[in-house]
């Protein structure tokens, strides 16, 4: 990445993928334990309540990206995303399946929908992304949701990993993540194809590499804090305690 030419399309799209393979969450030793069934219940229903609060902010985050654009085409391509977590018309969207699956591991909803029980860490890291995109150059606030690039593999993981090691967890409760791997590829490829055009300087080229791995930064703390939370036993004050 140095130097000041402008990166090709093709190095450009290479830079974003290395980032994501040296520090996309699924190298967390968490997310490792969560699809190996390594965890215990109660470890599970910590991340599904704290990953609440990422799901809920998702359509927050696109509401503000879309607050700040002229562009109507952008607009027209970016609400389904919208939609996506918040349902549209019979489509109950990403948040109620969410919902469904704290529900099956018997987690109180409207607990869970406070976010009251959820890790301060998991809170601040989570609304620093809200704060990111509603801050940031356009370009680069797009940017920010490549880590969608390198989703699909994780959902699978997950999907065979939690169905085949939890017998507290059935196919009802993976529909969440059984959608998103036809959701997250076509979000993804609509956004770099965005920044490909739109991202006309080395320098905010480089600065769209970076959102990328702050995007990276702020799921990768998510996991720290339930590691230190709920595998070494360090629950804060206030946080949710599994029974």
């Amino acid at each position: 990445m140095s130097g000041d030419a402008l990166l090709t399309h093709e190095d450009f799209e290479a830079a974003i993928r290395a980032v994501g393979a040296e520090r996309y969450h699924d190298k967390h030793v968490f997310h490792q334990m969560l699809h190996g069934g390594k965890l215990n219940r109660g470890q599970v229903q910590a991340w599904a309540l704290n990953r609440y609060c990422y799901q809920e902010a998702v359509p927050r985050k696109d509401a503000a990206l879309m607050a700040r654009t002229d562009d109507r085409e952008l607009r027209r391509e970016w609400i389904h995303r919208i939609h996506d977590h918040d349902g549209l018309g019979d489509e109950p969207g990403g948040i109620e399946r969410w919902l469904i699956l704290t529900d099956g591991l018997g987690l109180d909803r409207a607990m869970v929908i406070s976010k009251k029980a959820a890790l301060p860490a998991t809170r601040f890291a989570v609304e620093a992304y809200v704060r990111f995109v509603t801050e940031q150059p356009l370009v680069v606030a797009v940017a920010s949701s490549l880590t969608e690039l390198f989703a699909p593999k994780i959902h699978r993981e997950r999907i065979a990993g939690m169905l085949e090691n939890y017998d507290f967890i059935g196919e009802d409760v993976m529909a969440y993540f059984r959608r998103r791997l036809t959701q997250a590829p076509r979000d993804a490829d609509f956004a770099l194809d965005y920044i490909k055009h739109h991202a006309r300087t080395r320098a905010a080229q480089e600065a769209c590499v970076d959102a990328v791995r702050f995007k990276c930064n702020v799921l990768w703390a998510q996991l720290d804090a339930l590691h230190i939370a709920y595998v070494q036993g360090m629950v804060p004050p206030g946080a949710f305690v599994p029974a």
